[in-house]
């Protein structure tokens, strides 16, 4: 079991799908959390019912293409619940989808500042503050993609291979230090994006049958599972829920 009673974990792009999921599990665990999004409506809605469970919850509008929001955020948690003790790198973007030569410029740089530059706003302002209470645990969500060339994807296969990239560096410097950096892989989720990638119908993700997508729930029990005393066994790698070894590590039914 993970004891994540009064530990101070924050979570980014929680307005829905798997941060929101994780949020809540972590909440379900004891833990204090903060949520983080562009929707602030929204956050502070979740925060809302997570309290009104008997949880502890705060909730942050922050983009995390920009470093002072995501400085703030951590900040903002430090100052709230008296440390930190968990940043999972959940917020990300696949849209829009497209062959390189059909790409927008402006929207796959988008792409690149949330979903790679966001992992390393995180990393550089959570790492200090895990260093002054002697370490912590950071989850970059990670994919398939990092390892594959799909068709369409441009931006996400390379964006989650650099995230891949700061995962195994971060590990290398600091894991000394008590800070484990692990990533996490799960596989096809039921979320939104899962949606809109089928609506592209570009590469054979999106003809997947939907009945074949993971819950969010299941990810949220992956990322608590990795903050555990066994996820170090993964710090500085990619964690899979692909294949049966890994669910059978979080508990989850086998493929």
């Amino acid at each position: 079991m993970t004891d994540l009673k009064d530990k101070c974990v924050v979570v980014t792009g929680a307005s829905r799908g798997i941060g929101e999921a994780t949020a809540r599990h972590m909440a379900d665990q004891g833990a204090q959390v903060v949520l983080a999004a562009r929707s602030a409506a929204r956050i502070e809605e979740i925060a809302a019912e997570i309290e009104a469970a008997g949880g502890k919850a705060s909730a942050l509008s922050c983009d995390v293409s920009r470093y002072a929001d995501v400085s703030a955020l951590i900040e903002h948690a430090v100052r709230t619940f008296g440390r930190l003790d968990v940043l999972v790198n959940n917020a990300g973007l696949i849209d829009p989808i497209s062959r390189l030569a059909d790409s927008d410029p402006d929207a796959w740089d988008h792409v690149v500042d949330v979903n790679y530059k966001g992992v390393y706003h995180g990393l550089r302002s959570a790492i200090p503050q895990m260093l002054k209470t002697g370490g912590g645990t950071i989850v970059n969500i990670s994919s398939g993609a990092a390892t594959s060339a799909l068709e369409g994807w441009s931006h996400y296969c390379s964006t989650k291979a650099a995230v891949l990239s700061l995962t195994r560096c971060a590990d290398k410097e600091y894991r000394e230090l008590g800070i484990r950096v692990v990533g996490l892989s799960p596989g096809t989720v039921a979320t939104e994006m899962q949606v809109n990638i089928r609506r592209s119908g570009i590469n054979p993700v999106s003809q997947l049958d939907p009945s074949v997508h993971i819950p969010a729930e299941w990810v949220a029990r992956a990322i608590a599972f990795l903050c555990g005393p066994k996820g170090g066994d993964f710090a500085g790698t990619d964690f899979s829920l692909k294949n049966d070894e890994g669910r059978a590590l979080v508990d989850l039914p086998p493929l």
